[in-house]
């Protein structure tokens, strides 16, 4: 990729000293513009991206230090480089604390040392809009960041709600299950008893039957064996009678569907009346 070059204006109302700076500067990778006055020199940084100005103090209409404080005004990030003579140096020195002036140089200047501070000069304005455009970038990944914070706590604060209903909802099947007026009893696929109801619990006895139990110890062999069969099959519910604590019941088996299918089932207990 090619490296863009730098452009230098030149302004000075002699053009006889516009023509030694260009004599001075014709090799180097610069894009030289020239001026004979402050006017000019504006309308040409209007059309053109300038990176330095090297002008003249002392020229009819606006003298370079009026004008450097301007170019402050509408373009702060040029550098600004002055010519002058012994008798402007105080003035100079003023405008410089003001940073109106990057840096002067007496006439007659060294070419070497003016070749050289140019140089010097376009290195730190480099530098500077590197930093520029560091600060940008960072400001604008930290923007971007602060966006995605604030979406991120959005969706905690979405996914925080939906927990709570969620939450909520188990809860109150949980209170639904246990207050049914059935007796219900949910049974793992390895015949372990993991969920009683009240009405379980009140029909069945909770001192002989818990949560934890295995149904082998809870129920008659053949009662077992039905439920575990119909549990492995997995898709058709059955009946079967039982006595239990000298009662009849008719105990329908019900395997678990979907995702939990295979996992367990539901027994439910329907207390049998005389002549049923």
């Amino acid at each position: 990729m090619k490296e863009k070059k730098h452009t230098v204006l030149l302004v000075d109302d002699e053009q006889n000293i516009l023509n030694s700076l260009r004599r001075l500067l014709r090799k180097e990778p610069y894009q030289l513009l020239t001026s004979t006055s402050a006017e000019e020199a504006f309308d040409l940084l209007a059309k053109n991206d300038v990176q330095l100005i090297i002008s003249d103090n002392r020229m009819p209409g606006m003298d370079g230090i009026e004008f450097f404080a301007r170019v402050k005004e509408k373009y702060p990030d040029i550098i600004r480089i002055i010519l002058t003579g012994y008798t402007d140096v105080d003035a100079i020195t003023e405008s410089i604390n003001k940073g109106h002036i990057y840096k002067f140089f007496l006439k007659p200047w060294n070419d070497h040392n003016l070749k050289l501070e140019i140089r010097k000069a376009l290195e730190q304005y480099d530098l500077i809009q590197d930093n520029i455009r560091l600060d940008k970038k960072v400001i604008e990944q930290n923007r971007k960041l602060k966006e995605m914070n604030e979406h991120l706590e959005d969706l905690v604060r979405e996914r925080t709600r939906e927990l709570e209903l969620q939450n909520r909802a188990l809860e109150l099947s949980h209170a639904i299950l246990a207050d049914l007026p059935l007796a219900i009893m949910g049974v793992s696929a390895d015949s372990l008893i993991v969920l009683m109801n009240n009405k379980a619990r009140a029909v069945l006895g909770s001192d002989r039957i818990q949560v934890g139990c295995e149904i082998e110890s809870c129920f008659p062999k053949e009662l077992c064996a039905k439920i575990q069969r119909t549990l492995e099959n997995g898709c058709c519910r059955t009946r079967d009678e039982c006595n239990l604590e000298n009662e009849d019941y008719k105990v329908e088996v019900i395997p678990l569907s979907g995702r939990f299918q295979g996992q367990g089932g539901v027994l439910i207990f329907h207390p049998q009346k005389s002549g049923d």
